[in-house]
């Protein structure tokens, strides 16, 4: 906290700074020095000349100035060169906006005002698209929403990009947060007949330490005044290894634990661990697990009165489990219980990334008055990932899987929370994880875009194109087990995120390790899982819009579109997750390798382990004998969501600067739009006696539609030539994502999860309210605050709550072959409409060349913004408990600052970006905690260039140069670290040629 304050105390140090010399440059100029409103059609009619960071600012305020509703823009320095490698980084610095990291830190999406991703719409060239990726569990998962991932296109491809944070009419619908414009270059935007750009980089990270190459071109060529052709292609490759610390979750041990039967000394009493020999609990001698007590197979355990399992001794102290007792009590209820990470763990991901992106653009200008062009765009970003772990897995598992009643506490301390300080343990499994997923994210458009001028009064304009995105996942999983290892032992002393942990035994030792089914007791010996995915977004769009100037200074604006977007998604699993056995003369040796560098990437804390080598356990063990299924065996995914949507809009747009005596500009008008969906997905039922597979399904099929009339209204005051005063108000609404709307419902038998979808869900609706006021003092100079209100009605929540499996809903026959029971407790999430609740915020931007300055000192720059956003919604944790919390996703401060200096041979720039922690799920999905968040992070990151002639460019770059890590935890109250992750630096160095 003190550190929060301690950066809130510095921003404001600096904004008085900057406050300071904001007040003398403006005493110091003139009202004659003031520059002209730049009308909205000379914005659009003028070529702007981008000549370096300084003239991308100044353009982007010329765009930013000229329109009626609130917008905020980054244009391109020079052709071809963006100002970030990244264009989620690259909206940093935009007020409002937030930025979410992916693997290896890279920008990957972005919330604005509080709203995230999923609330946000990206067009590019003007039709919406939606670009997929998969993730580690830990950030997502395989994508099935409509949010964008900026992570799959490079910046070199694209000339501009648009922050739209208010709507107007003619604003296609679909987002609360804000709509987010991508442009690509054309022909005509060039000032020469004749352009050529390269740029060549060389990027390493101060992990991985390996260079990888980043290429990009762009030629354009005009021909005569009519006619012009532009292409670009971007390729590059990149090896990211990161390093972790992850808990899976954090549970009570009243989770896993055994209770006591009926008739016993102890009856109802849990049990969470192996009780020590010979242990008394209120006086009462206890023998837990109960002697004779056998898995649900039949097999014996081999419990009895000196060991918790055959070879496994009760080692417990009597001190550490009367600690345990003395929270837990009798159910759980007196003390509120001891907490335990679920699967405590080191995590080591690697990745080997390749992007190849290109756009295409015949652009046909017979006259002033047409505008033809024809725009083609590819993107290919394929990934392959490989994250090895070792677990302490007695921890999350219960005694169905010979899990935590089968440990033994010989230490154990807890904080005032309940929350674990160090612990050590015998009879604990170990399990060395292997996760290897490739994917690929392709994204197809191509769209004719139109606009003609009939007259001086009459325009007519539009576009037809169609785009796609699939996403293909191959993800394979294997994982060798160490059971009942003695000596294990965690300790948070040292460092509250990241742990000491003990194993007991040589963790790189291969030969201490098993692969193969389970034994007749229950004892686990590793695991498979394989699945094989494809998710496929086709959208078509055609859109007509007229333009007719009625008076100076009125205009009707009227318009239509139809579109469609259709959504699938296959997949394939395999039909059990038991190991066969190896085959004859293999060992886990020979498809093994050990992980190393955990040690010294996370504080020398964790140690290297051993793990699967994916392409040799295909030669070795291979999966030719496995059988594949999808619904037939209720696994995979089976479903697909058609929509369709029909609008139209009218609007009038005003400017008064030649009627009356004040200059009012802006927008008013009403959009409606009908929705329709077809969905489809697979309703598990039981099989009848001997079928092949323990389950069958129908498809279910829901059809529905709904209509939406959505004003809007902007308004832009100029006050003086100088100062702007702006205000905003809509109705808009934002569609559930696809993955919630297929009617289907699944469950994780390894985790003991199941979700269901709902295909019923409404859209989440608001109306919003802005005002704002723009000080423009300076040429190229910004003060302006805003203030934004939205009244979010609706809302869409995935509510959770622990049931038996029995009460699922989904057929028992699908426990065959586990060692799971009825009983046994899953986690079971569906989505919801739920009420809404309030977002309100305040932005303060500041835009300063030092240009008032003496000698060289007037080539500095600083831009800076500061955003606070506050909102409400009441979240229903459990049938009977609610919570009101930040939206998911939202954090209460985010702040940019950059400090440039720019002279004709020489730039260069530092952005430090803040964001104060957020929620990521509430309720969390855990038992006992009520939501899971992000920790503030703070990252910064320079680019210097050099202009060694006209034509060459030399620049250097550097990101996350305090090597900041991304950290999660888990419940606002102990805040129990759940996820630790560390990227490194990165380093650029790149030439970039023009011609």
């Amino acid at each position: 906290m003190d550190t929060v304050r301690g950066h809130k105390r510095a921003l404001f140090a600096s904004c008085s700074a900057l406050a300071a010399l904001i007040a003398t440059s403006a005493a110091a100029q003139t009202a004659s020095e003031q520059p002209a409103p730049v009308q909205a059609d000379d914005a659009q009619n003028n070529e702007i000349v981008v000549t370096g960071f300084r003239a991308s600012l100044n353009s982007a305020l010329n765009l930013k100035r000229s329109e009626t509703a609130a917008i905020d823009s980054i244009v391109a320095e020079d052709i071809g060169k963006f100002p970030d490698s990244n264009l989620a980084e690259s909206m940093q610095r935009i007020p409002g906006v937030a930025l979410s990291r992916g693997d290896g830190g890279e920008g990957r999406n972005i919330s604005v005002r509080g709203l995230g991703a999923q609330f946000t719409r990206v067009r590019i060239n003007g039709m919406e698209g939606v670009s997929q990726v998969s993730g580690s569990d830990i950030r997502g998962g395989v994508a099935t929403g409509r949010s964008f991932d900026f992570v799959t296109f490079p910046t070199e491809i694209f000339s501009a990009l648009t922050v739209r944070k208010t709507t107007s009419a003619d604003v296609e619908e679909g987002s609360l947060g804000a709509t987010v414009d991508l442009r690509a270059p054309k022909p005509f935007d060039q000032k020469k007949d004749f352009v050529f750009s390269a740029t060549a980089r060389g990027i390493y990270n101060d992990i991985r330490k390996e260079a990888d190459p980043r290429l990009s071109a762009l030629v354009s060529k005009k021909f005569g005044d009519s006619f012009g052709v532009l292409g670009s292609i971007a390729y590059s490759k990149r090896h990211i290894d990161e390093y972790a610390y992850s808990a899976a979750d954090v549970v009570p041990t009243t989770v896993y634990g055994l209770a006591q039967p009926a008739g016993s000394a102890n009856a109802g009493v849990i049990f969470p661990f192996c009780t020590p020999a010979g242990y008394l609990y209120k006086g009462a001698p206890v023998n837990s697990p109960v002697a004779g007590y056998t898995q649900p197979s039949g097999a014996a355990i081999g419990a009895d009165a000196n060991n918790c399992s055959t070879n496994n001794p009760r080692t417990g102290t009597q001190a550490a489990y009367d600690y345990i007792m003395s929270r837990t009590g009798v159910n759980g209820k007196p003390g509120g219980g001891v907490y335990l990470p679920r699967l405590p763990r080191p995590v080591k991901g690697s990745q080997n990334q390749e992007r190849l992106a290109g756009s295409l653009t015949l652009q046909f200008k017979p006259d002033d008055n047409t505008d033809i062009s024809l725009d083609g765009l590819y993107s290919r970003f394929k990934v392959k990932r490989l994250d090895t772990m070792i677990d302490a897995r007695s921890f999350g598992r219960a005694i169905s899987n010979n899990g935590q009643p089968l440990t033994s506490v010989r230490e154990i301390e807890v904080d005032g929370n309940g929350s674990l300080v160090h612990g050590l343990f015998d009879g604990v499994d170990l399990r060395s994880e292997m996760q290897d997923e490739r994917f690929t994210s392709e994204y197809k458009q191509a769209n004719l875009n139109f606009d003609h001028r009939f007259s001086d009064a009459f325009r007519l304009f539009g576009l037809a194109g169609i785009n796609q995105s699939t996403l293909d996942v191959d993800r394979l999983q294997v994982a060798i087990d160490a059971n009942d290892t003695r000596n294990w032992s965690i300790d948070f002393r040292d460092n509250p995120n990241i742990p000491k942990i003990g194993y007991g035994i040589d963790t790189t030792n291969p030969a201490l390790f098993q692969y193969g089914p389970p034994l007749a007791n229950g004892d686990q010996r590793g695991q498979l899982s394989n699945f094989i995915r494809r998710n496929t977004i086709t959208s078509k769009t055609f859109e007509l819009n007229a333009d007719w100037k009625v008076t100076p200074g009125f205009s009707i604006q009227a318009g239509g579109q139809y579109r469609t977007n259709k959504y699938t998604a296959r997949e394939r699993q395999l039909a059990t997750n038991t190991p066969l056995a190896l085959p004859a003369g293999a060992s886990i040796a020979d498809f093994s390798f050990v992980t190393t560098g955990v040690g010294k990437n996370l504080g020398g804390n964790l140690q290297d382990f051993v793990s699967i080598d994916p392409d040799k356990f295909r030669q070795v063990v291979g999966l030719d004998n496995y059988v594949y299924c999808s619904i037939e065996c209720a696994k995979g995914t089976y479903g697909g969501v058609d929509e369709k949507y029909a609008s139209g809009y009218l609007m009038a747009k005003f400017d008064t600067a030649n009627i009356l005596p004040f200059a009012l500009r802006g927008d008013a008008g009403v959009r409606y739009v009908r929705t329709s969906l077809d969905t489809y997905g697979p309703i598990t039922t039981a099989s009848p006696a001997g079928s092949l597979y323990p389950s069958r399904f129908v498809i279910s099929n829901v059809s529905r539609s709904y209509e939406d009339w959505l004003p809007s209204m902007n308004l832009a005051l100029d006050i003086t030539p100088s100062l702007i005063a702006r205000v905003s108000a809509a109705r808009v609404m934002s569609r559930p994502s696809y993955g919630q709307l297929i009617p289907a419902g699944s469950a994780n038998l390894v985790i003991q999860t199941a979700s269901f979808s709902n295909p019923f869900l409404d859209p989440i609706r608001a109306n919003t309210f802005d005002a704002a006021l723009e000080w423009y003092f300076r040429p190229g100079s910004l003060l302006s605050v805003a203030y934004f209100h939205k009244d979010i009605e609706t809302y869409i929540q995935t509510t959770s709550q622990s049931l038996a499996f029995q009460d699922i809903g989904l057929p028992l026959s699908l426990l065959n072959g586990t060692q799971l029971r009825p009983t046994d407790q899953f986690t079971v999430q569906r989505s919801n409409n739920t009420p809404g609740g309030p977002l309100r915020g305040v932005e303060v931007n500041v835009q300063l060349p030092f240009t008032f300055l003496p000698g060289v000192l007037k080539n500095f720059g600083a831009l800076g913004n500061f955003t606070r956003v506050r909102s409400n919604i009441n979240y229903i944790i459990s049938p009977t408990l609610s919570r009101t919390a930040p939206l998911v996703g939202l954090s209460p401060e985010t702040a940019s600052g950059t400090l440039y200096y720019e002279d004709s041979k020489f730039s260069i720039r530092s952005t430090v970006n803040y964001r104060s922690s957020f929620l990521t799920a509430v309720p969390s999905g855990s038992v006992d905690a009520d939501s899971t968040a992000n920790a503030r992070s703070i990252f910064v990151d320079a680019s210097a260039s050099y202009n060694l002639s006209e034509h060459i460019k030399l620049i250097a770059e550097v990101q996350n140069i305090t090597n900041e890590t991304n950290r999660l935890t888990v419940d606002t109250v102990r805040k129990d670290p759940l996820y630790t992750a560390y990227f490194g630096r990165t380093y650029a160095l790149a030439v970039n040629f023009v011609f």
